[in-house]
């Protein structure tokens, strides 16, 4: 019977769960993240509670605080950011969002990052790495991640992508960012998000991944 009654609350909190997704479209992410962290916190709340004895009613409100806790990993300052970057980038064809373990993703083309072959930061990516540097204080990390196209071999690629990353790095250090916080790495080819086969598909695949998530205290 136990078993029975914390499915039926798992059914009905599932669509509570897509009302509140629903309801979300006027939210901010923060706000989103807040509500349907909420909603998923008071279902599992109130089925554990069932299932073990207690009341339905108390397990979901205590799950719902859980769960708004959980939800609201994407902070304020992270939304002010995601939204000086994306006004920062636009029409420049550099993609910003919000993943979803809640980091701030910049995905920077060739076009505007490096030339082919090569891991100096050109002029027009300057600016964007300016905005990015701002406000970032000892709760933030970064990681940031190099690509390349399949053009060339391994030993040129690999290395490459690791240059290019460290240049990103080296430049954020020069406007104050700890390098402590800030951690490298280098795909070569070996993570394309586009047909290497076409000149537009290497150019999509030649990029830099810049990561920020805010490091939980406590």
């Amino acid at each position: 019977m136990k078993n029975k009654q914390a499915t039926r609350a798992l059914v009905a909190g599932a669509a509570v769960v897509g009302l509140l997704a629903a309801g979300c479209a006027d939210m901010s992410e923060r706000q989103k993240g807040t509500a349907i962290g909420a909603g998923v916190g008071a279902v599992a709340g109130a089925a554990v509670s069932k299932a073990t004895g207690g009341k339905a009613g108390t397990g979901a409100v205590v799950g719902g605080a859980v769960g708004a806790v959980a939800g609201n990993i994407w902070s304020k300052r992270m939304e002010d950011k995601r939204r000086a970057m994306e006004q920062a980038t636009q029409g420049t064809g550099i993609d910003v969002a919000r993943t979803q373990d809640n980091q701030l993703k910049v995905n920077v083309p060739s076009d505007i990052s490096f030339d082919v072959g090569r891991a100096d930061i050109k002029p027009n990516m300057r600016p964007v790495l300016d905005q990015f540097a701002q406000g970032l204080d000892q709760t933030m990390r970064v990681r940031i991640i190099g690509h390349t196209d399949s053009t060339g071999s391994d030993a040129i690629n690999d290395p490459l992508s690791v240059d290019r990353a460290n240049a990103v790095k080296r430049y954020l250090e020069s406007r104050g960012v700890d390098g402590s916080r800030i951690d490298t790495a280098g795909r070569g080819e070996h993570e394309p998000v586009a047909d290497n086969s076409t000149d537009a598909g290497r150019a999509r695949n030649r990029r830099v991944e810049i990561f920020l998530r805010e490091q939980q205290q406590g």
